[in-house]
């Protein structure tokens, strides 16, 4: 009996040993009809799987396929979990391995659950669902921060964050602040994604709910930087190695990509692989600067290709920097005033339903709208800060006629996107979310109200 117990916690030990070789996730990415993808980082060389079941039929155990992304001593594993049923719940764990022994663990944190996509459509309406969101996240590093008070909050919010019931975590860009003792090299670059990722207050957000993002510049390299960053190829590889969205652009360029979910489609745009320099003049005597760019012309072309063919209520367009406020003096769509003329002038012309945008980076909240003659109203929803210091509005701004009801926040919050009804009366319900769960604003828009007469 003494031997058998010995071995018992022999074999303990080991498990506990090889999952000590972890150093974050799982973390559920993009989850359609039938596969999904979970994440998680490990100590290189490490030998880790995943499992996963029906929660109806947990006799009924599969094996994820694993992908790796390795740089110098950091290492990501991306599992595609495949041949999955529609609408149903499961559960997954990861598995870890001393030699050929593979060792299931029994701790609740590298368990997790996801919930597929209902295969709703030529059936019944659209299912309801809600998804949260937000930008600039700053984790404190004081060794690596600039002198004087942090510039990031508590976490408290991701706390708040991961007990919401949504579907989905729609990361607007800035989740991870470089500093410059990290985007002067590609080992810098990983490291600020990996250390930041791996803090105990993302877990449980990470886990609870499918995890998608686009990037802005502080995550993506130095403040403000675009196309002439020396190590934008190294960057577009980290944000590959860091985040499970379903594609990361086309012909190994940028990482713009859509998802769908539901009647909802978000069209994740890249703002920083094309981005002309913003000291760019906007115009050159008086006419738009037509070599000044935000999202390029391979980019701007799938742009609306994809809205064409897309049959969503809802067509999201999502931005790192905000796209309809004419007054802000920082990052925003209005300082590319050709690319701007493009993309609206489309929207006049093609009479594309159901397009808003979504967008984060200003440190406040606020939405901007823009009236058209015979056409719907476009809205431009910005959801920031999570952590990030907050701003001020400045004395100029906050005249801003397209502002929606004279609403902002200058305070830590995220989104909530509630999206509900049958065909005719489908809405969005917008939900402002401080720190501490209360709600601060709310807005309706109705999929009607979207479309064109």
């Amino acid at each position: 009996m003494r031997q058998l117990l010995h071995l018992s916690l022999f074999v303990i030990l080991l498990g506990h040993a090889s999952y000590a070789q972890i150093k974050s996730g799982p973390m559920l990415g993009y989850v359609e009809l039938r596969t999904a993808k979970v994440w998680c980082e490990v100590i290189p060389g490490t030998h880790i799987g995943l499992d996963y079941w029906a929660v109806q039929e947990p006799e009924k155990i599969h094996q994820a396929f694993r992908k790796v992304n390795s740089f110098m001593n950091f290492e990501t594993v991306q599992f595609d979990l495949v041949d999955l049923q529609p609408g149903t719940r499961y559960e997954y764990r990861l598995t870890g391995y001393e030699g050929k022994r593979k060792i299931d663990s029994k701790l609740p944190r590298y368990h997790g659950f996801l919930t597929t996509q209902e295969l709703w459509r030529w059936r019944r309406p659209a299912p309801d669902f809600s998804l949260i969101t937000g930008s600039c996240a700053y984790f404190n590093e004081p060794v690596y921060d600039r002198p004087g008070n942090p510039y990031g909050s508590d976490s408290i919010i991701f706390e708040t964050m991961s007990k919401e019931k949504a579907n989905l975590m729609v990361w607007l860009g800035d989740n991870w602040y470089t500093r410059e003792a990290d985007y002067g090299s590609e080992w810098g670059l990983w490291y600020r994604a990996s250390r930041d990722r791996s803090l105990e207050c993302l877990r449980e957000l990470n886990k609870n709910m499918s995890n998608v993002a686009i990037w802005d510049d502080h995550d993506f390299g130095p403040n403000n930087e675009g196309a002439a960053y020396i190590f934008k190829e190294e960057s577009r590889r980290v944000f590959q190695s860091y985040w499970a969205n379903p594609t990361y652009g086309m012909d190994n360029k940028g990482i713009y990509t859509k998802v769908s979910y539901n009647d909802v489609d978000l069209f994740l745009m890249d703002g920083r692989s094309w981005r002309s320099s913003d000291d760019l003049p906007d115009q050159i005597n008086g006419q738009p600067n037509m070599a000044k760019r935000m999202f390029g012309q391979e980019q701007m072309d799938w742009l609306k290709n994809a809205l064409l063919n897309s049959t969503a209520a809802f067509k999201i367009i999502v931005s790192g920097s905000q796209m309809l406020n004419p007054l802000s003096p920082l990052d925003c769509f209005t300082h590319f005033p050709a690319e701007k003329k493009e993309l609206m002038d489309f929207l006049q012309t093609s009479k594309v339903n159901g397009v808003l945008f979504l967008s984060g980076d200003r440190h406040l909240s606020e939405i901007n709208k823009i009236e058209r003659d015979s056409l719907y109203t476009l809205y431009d929803i910005t959801v920031s800060s999570l952590t990030a210091g907050v701003s001020k509005m400045t004395k100029e701004e906050k005249v801003n006629p397209n502002r929606v009801n004279n609403f902002f926040l200058e305070e830590h919050n995220f989104g909530r996107f509630t999206f509900t009804g049958d065909k005719k009366n489908r809405k969005l319900n917008i939900d402002f979310i401080d720190k501490n769960g209360n709600t601060r604003h709310s807005f309706e828009i109705s999929a009607s109200a979207l479309k064109n007469k």
